[in-house]
């Protein structure tokens, strides 16, 4: 069962995606790519699927042979202040945005979305298990935002997001009940299971 090349023929469709939404530290990232119609590579597929070593190996490709695609990050405070579900979507309307093309049509991971300048759109759950461009965005968005949790790690080494990239781990939530939150931890999540009223 291969990724389909596309969802609408003979149009310039982009596929996005985001990653990063159960994360309880950190941006919500979203992708946006579009193919060529001879895309190909063995190893493209949802980028949960996939090894870390496999997506980094994937991203300069995808960057290199898709005819666009734009990345966008929306911070925590940005998510506090909006939900994750609406920063999800102003993240992925963000990297349509960042594209020197303009689509006519766009497909999305999920359930989701709202319109984007009146572009006609198709929400796929799983969709990255399922076409191509959303793959190709779930590699993108995924390795961006892993980039700068390794990044803010440096600063905030005693949680671990090099290793955990921000997710609610067990070692994660032991280190926010040990240090408190962090400047980069959304504030509006409820970061640890016994959480009524947190002092934040």
């Amino acid at each position: 069962m291969g990724l389909k090349k596309y969802y609408l023929k003979n149009s310039i469709e982009v596929g996005t995606d985001e990653a990063g939404r159960g994360c309880l530290a950190g941006p919500v990232v979203a992708a946006a790519v579009i193919l060529p119609t001879n895309f190909k590579h063995p190893l493209l597929n949802d980028s949960k699927q996939l090894t870390e070593k496999q997506r980094e190996l994937l991203r300069p490709f995808i960057e290199q042979h898709a005819l666009d695609f734009g990345v966008a990050f929306i911070n925590e405070k940005k998510i506090d202040e909006i939900n994750i579900l609406q920063a999800s979507i102003l993240a992925m309307h963000k990297s349509i945005e960042k594209l020197t093309t303009l689509p006519q049509h766009i497909i999305v991971d999920g359930n989701k979305f709202k319109p984007y300048k009146n572009i006609p759109h198709q929400t796929v759950v799983k969709g990255d298990a399922k076409y191509m461009s959303i793959a190709a965005a779930s590699v993108l968005a995924k390795t961006y935002r892993d980039e700068f949790m390794q990044k803010i790690n440096l600063e905030f080494p005693q949680y671990s997001w090099g290793k955990n990239k921000g997710y609610p781990t067990k070692e994660h939530r032991n280190a926010i009940r040990e240090f408190g939150v962090s400047k980069y931890h959304r504030k509006s999540f409820r970061l640890l299971p016994e959480q009524l009223k947190l002092a934040l």
